[in-house]
């Protein structure tokens, strides 16, 4: 008999980028989200959040900033009716492992599905990320297959695991 997972944390909620301070949030020190130098460009502001566009917004615990999730638009079709989203997500060290990604996560597909047309929403993430794997099954995404070498991180490519959730799969909660 296995016992049920635990519930999420209760103070999970998101917000927009407010001020400099949160851009701090952008960075992690987790393994899997050291894409290479960014480079500093002073006529880079603030990512916006508005939801038909590429944006951002802060993933806040209790109200305390702890993450921030990113979003930008792909296309597998020639029409704009091909558009899907791809989502990615970066906590502190302390925020993870805790639920708080899997419950910011499926607060940002909750978003994205009753404010916008979108019918797919997409996340990647590197093979060995085992437990942003787990977040996104348990937000409610499919596992659909192996990217080869699509993610450079550390000098090298990394193959990554694509997910999705379309508006027609069931509500995980």
């Amino acid at each position: 008999m296995t016992t049920p997972p635990p519930p999420p944390p209760a103070g999970v909620s998101l917000r927009p980028f407010a001020g400099p301070a949160d851009l701090l949030l952008k960075q992690s020190d987790s393994p899997f989200d050291d894409f290479g130098p960014i480079g500093l460009d002073p006529t880079r502001g603030l990512p916006p959040s508005s939801l038909d566009g590429s944006g951002g917004l802060v993933v806040l615990e209790d109200g305390v900033g702890v993450g921030s999730m990113s979003w930008h638009y792909t296309q597998w079709g020639p029409t704009a009716g091909s558009r899907a989203v791809m989502i990615g997500i970066s906590l502190v060290a302390h925020a993870r492992g805790r639920g708080i990604g899997t419950a910011a996560q499926r607060q940002l597909v909750d978003l994205l599905l009753r404010h916008t047309r979108t019918h797919r929403i997409e996340a990647a993430t590197e093979i060995g990320n085992i437990a942003e794997q787990r977040a996104l099954t348990k937000a409610g995404f499919r596992q659909e297959g192996v990217i080869r070498e699509s993610m450079w991180r550390d000098g090298a490519f990394h193959d990554s695991v694509l997910y999705s959730r379309l508006r027609t799969d069931p509500d995980p909660a």
